[in-house]
């Protein structure tokens, strides 16, 4: 899930627009629902990110510790 990948973009995007939403919320008034509206919006975030990845949105490459490169679930560096 961690990296520039659709399910991590995907994870910020929302809890952006959520803690937009709920902050608008908050200094308009407040208008409750608003604020409640944004608060569920950012819980949904990591949830949605995390099953995105799950389903194969996520970013397959990781570094490795020792060299720093890349390796896929099919090629593993030594």
């Amino acid at each position: 899930m961690h990296g520039s990948s659709p399910a991590a973009w995907t994870g910020v995007v929302v809890a952006l627009v959520g803690f937009t939403v709920g902050g608008i919320g908050l200094v308009a008034g407040p208008s409750w629902p608003a604020f409640w509206v944004g608060l569920a919006l950012a819980a949904l975030a990591a949830p949605l990110a995390k099953g995105m990845a799950m389903a194969g949105y996520g970013n397959d490459h990781v570094p490795t510790a020792h060299t720093g490169e890349a390796t896929t679930p099919d090629r593993q560096v030594p």
